[in-house]
């Protein structure tokens, strides 16, 4: 498939951060084709990723581990976070806003974000199925169980713990 025109200039401007300032307020992935230092530049990929969360995929790995720049990311594309710093995926803030836009977050989540009530509780709210990713504490937390079950019915049954599969409020769920 032959470059766009747009991609052609793209590519041959590659260090020229105002050219690049501009393009991304409407093509905002054709960040790709810029140097290193533009896509090291915090004004430049905010105002990116402001347009297109997945701009993210292309900005140095000292913006990804800027929380600024990815907060307006996954307020943009929620499964953004998945370019996010390890640090980042750790990071509350940053996990509960990507949530609420894509409940699938919860998979790159840290360890202990995956066993913290509001951020799975936000996650499993957009997308049941997710909790699958939940540590087995949530699992067995009711009020996490009844919104996955509530929003999910008998798709996210097998990944709430045995005990709440029996409990009444569940059944009655199941059975509208």
């Amino acid at each position: 498939m032959a470059d766009s025109p747009e991609e052609i200039e793209a590519k041959e401007k590659t260090n020229d951060r105002e050219y690049y300032l501009e393009l991304v307020k409407t093509r905002p992935t054709l960040i790709e084709w810029a140097n290193e230092q533009i896509r090291d530049d915090k004004e430049v990929i905010l105002t990116a990723v402001k347009v297109d969360g997945g701009a993210l995929e292309f900005a140095s790995d000292r913006l990804k581990n800027d929380k600024e720049v990815l907060l307006e990311a996954v307020s943009q594309a929620g499964w953004t976070c998945c370019y996010a710093s390890e640090k980042l995926r750790a990071d509350k803030d940053v996990l509960l806003t990507a949530s609420k836009n894509d409940g699938q977050v919860l998979y790159y989540a840290s360890k202990d974000l995956r066993d913290d009530k509001d951020v799975v509780l936000a996650a499993v709210s957009n997308k049941p199925i997710i909790l699958k990713y939940a540590s087995f504490r949530m699992r067995d937390d009711k009020d996490v169980a009844m919104v996955a079950v509530s929003k999910g019915k008998n798709k996210v049954l097998e990944y709430i713990s045995h005990r709440l599969r029996e409990d009444e409020d569940i059944k009655s769920i199941l059975s509208e």
